[in-house]
């Protein structure tokens, strides 16, 4: 079984928090009996995470070994350069190692997505823009990382895809099942 499922922001990637005061988890949304996680998606990042009761699947999903795509739209502060933007592409280094290059691009206007709750600080003195970015590893909090190794703090990150499977019209915490392998 493979599970599509937006994440919405302040949501943990696990069923069960032992934390004080206790946060949201997966367990308030009705997924099926069996299924976990295929990877991760930060608790103030948004979007497509992958659940699955198939081990081997999983790992084929997570491992950085298999290059699986992830594609990201991320709202930066400020407004990207086209040096900042190669810089991405050709990868950046960040403290645990280089980066691998990723796809970047500017989108030319806000994307169309859901509201986010609480919504995003807005400031009248620091212009802010969206980038399409894709990346082949995964690691811990990365994509906010290389944002800002490049200058461009994330204001709000929403993964998109993974591989060949997309959110397309799932809303913050809504799920469909997927037919797989996926990729």
């Amino acid at each position: 079984m493979l599970i599509a499922f937006n994440k919405p922001f302040h949501v943990l990637c696990q069923f069960t928090d032992r934390g004080t005061p206790a946060r949201r988890t997966l367990a308030e949304f009705g997924l099926p009996a069996g299924v976990y996680p295929a990877g991760r998606l930060d608790h103030d990042s948004e979007g497509l995470l992958l659940l699955t009761d198939d081990g081997a699947l999983a790992h084929r999903i997570t491992d950085p070994r298999h290059r699986l795509r992830k594609t990201y739209l991320v709202q930066v502060e400020g407004t990207p350069t086209d040096a900042q933007l190669q810089a991405l592409r050709e990868g950046v280094d960040l403290n645990d190692g280089p980066a691998r290059p990723a796809l970047a691009r500017l989108l030319d206007a806000p994307p169309t997505l859901w509201p986010r709750d609480p919504p995003v600080r807005f400031r009248k003195s620091v212009p802010d823009a969206w980038l399409e970015l894709g990346i082949s590893e995964g690691r811990n909090r990365q994509v906010r990382r290389m944002t800002a190794a490049v200058g461009l703090p994330t204001l709000r990150l929403v993964r998109t895809a993974i591989g060949s499977a997309r959110l397309h019209a799932l809303q913050p915490g809504q799920w469909r099942p997927l037919a797989h392998p996926f990729f």
